[in-house]
């Protein structure tokens, strides 16, 4: 029956760098390479259907010796059957961006750089890149037009229940040190809110652990997979964060389908690294018909 309900589950994890030199002047460190390695001991545990990983995979894409961690996991992700899809965050491509594209195509062959798609219990999670400065004018047309076309045939599609929207950066964040992306609003927000099926739009980029209700549509930041924690915004100009009360360190996000809804759980490292603890639960009902 477990094995029967793993193969429902759909994990999401973002944000898996290792801390740059660079970034320890600024953010304190909090043992952040054995915090990811712990996160992808517990996946091989679970051996969910399949893993999104929503990009900063690795802190330097470029360099090839920044891969071994990764390459390791992925080799026993294959062996226990769980499928691995994932989109490249800014830190895949920073540098070099052509040879950390290189590196990350490698890795993930059925990426597709302009978008791409992929579907598990009739749940379809749409993959965005959000690295618009590294397209070309042509990719950038080329994925906003795929992305459009697609969410209309996903919603007219009777063998998908539920969508889900992806990209690396946050259209909605209270981090001080990345904020809310503009141009994934007005690019990424406005069809998956017109999106019948569209429940839920799953980011990282920001290292925390955040949600937003925006138009009747759900907003999740979910950046806790071992890069260093960024401060956020606490100030009267926050944006309305419905998870003010869940800020943990390190965290990966289990996703279930329920019908036409989803329920979502949030899974958090303890503090001595001993497990996880079932940080943040929360359900998101079928869309109510207007009739």
């Amino acid at each position: 029956m477990e094995e029967e309900n793993n193969k429902r589950e759909i994990l999401f994890l973002s944000d898996t760098q290792a801390p740059m030199w660079v970034e320890k002047l600024v953010l304190r460190t909090h043992q952040n390479k054995k915090a990811t390695q712990t996160i992808f001991a517990e996946i091989l545990r679970i051996k969910p259907a399949v893993l999104y990983w929503l990009g900063d995979i690795v802190s330097l894409g470029y360099r090839n010796n920044k891969w071994r961690l990764i390459d390791q996991f992925l080799l026993k992700c294959t062996e226990v059957r769980t499928a691995v899809y994932a989109i490249m965050g800014n830190h895949d491509v920073m540098g070099r961006p052509r040879k950390g594209a290189k590196n990350f195509q490698q890795r993930f062959p059925e990426h597709i750089p302009t978008g791409y798609v992929k579907t598990t219990d009739a749940i379809a999670v749409v993959m965005l890149n959000s690295n618009f400065s590294t397209l070309s004018v042509a990719d950038l047309v080329k994925q906003q037009t795929w992305y459009e076309q697609t969410l209309i045939e996903l919603d007219a599609d009777p063998e998908v229940k539920v969508v889900i929207v992806t990209c690396h950066h946050a259209p909605y964040s209270n981090s001080k040190l990345v904020g809310s992306s503009k141009l994934v609003q007005q690019r990424f927000v406005p069809n998956y809110i017109r999106s019948q099926k569209g429940r839920l739009f799953i980011t990282g980029h920001s290292h925390a652990f955040e949600r937003y209700e925006f138009e009747g549509k759900t907003f999740l930041v979910i950046g806790g997979g071992g890069g260093l924690r960024q401060p956020l915004n606490t100030s009267s100009t926050r944006l309305p964060d419905l998870a003010t009360e869940y800020k943990p360190m390190f965290h990966y996000l289990s996703v279930r389908r329920e019908g036409d809804g989803l329920a979502l759980t949030s899974y958090c490292l303890k503090k001595d690294f001993s497990g996880f603890s079932e940080g943040y639960h929360f359900e998101i009902p079928a869309e109510v018909s207007a009739e």
